[in-house]
């Protein structure tokens, strides 16, 4: 059979390390931080709905236990960045239920998927479900401008090195 043709390409270590540096930061901080703008989109639009519904007599507020948490267990246990959007306090009320200001709102779940006797009034599935497009957007915009940090920083670690 014919001969092998060898070649070699040169220059080629800049380009990996470019590579390495956009992988790195689009998986680990860009990435990070995109997803999490473009989940405080959801945030955002679930403490509005909440606020619709609030009970303005009681301290309680829906809204003001809203927020946005880091998935740590999704990451470790597959490398996949997520965020959770939920909210805080659980689902027991101690103590019969404290009626102050931030106080724990477990009868959230109640009026988001009603009960047997009380029909749903959803807050926080529309959230998500209305905002689609505008979460995309925003992850998209947001990943863009962090993939063209990393390569402006790799291409500035190429030129020192």
């Amino acid at each position: 059979m014919g001969d092998g043709v060898d070649f070699s390409i040169i220059g080629l270590d800049s380009l990996l390390g470019k590579l390495d540096e956009v992988t790195y930061d689009t998986k680990r901080k860009g990435g990070r931080a995109a997803l999490r703008k473009a989940a405080q989109v959801v945030v955002l639009k679930a403490k509005a709905g909440a606020e619709r519904i609030d009970d303005k007599a009681t301290g309680r507020s829906i809204a003001d236990n809203i927020v946005l948490r880091w998935n740590g267990r999704l990451f470790k246990r597959t490398g996949d960045l997520g965020f959770r959007v939920g909210v805080l306090h659980g689902a027991v009320l101690r103590d019969g239920g404290d009626l102050s200001a931030n106080a724990p709102t477990p009868h959230w779940r109640l009026i988001e998927f009603g009960t047997e006797k009380m029909a749903a009034v959803p807050f926080m599935r529309p959230a998500l479900a209305n905002s689609i497009s505008e979460v995309t957007n925003t992850f998209v915009s947001e990943y863009e401008k962090s993939i063209d940090r990393a390569i402006r920083r790799a291409a500035r670690r190429a030129a020192t090195s």
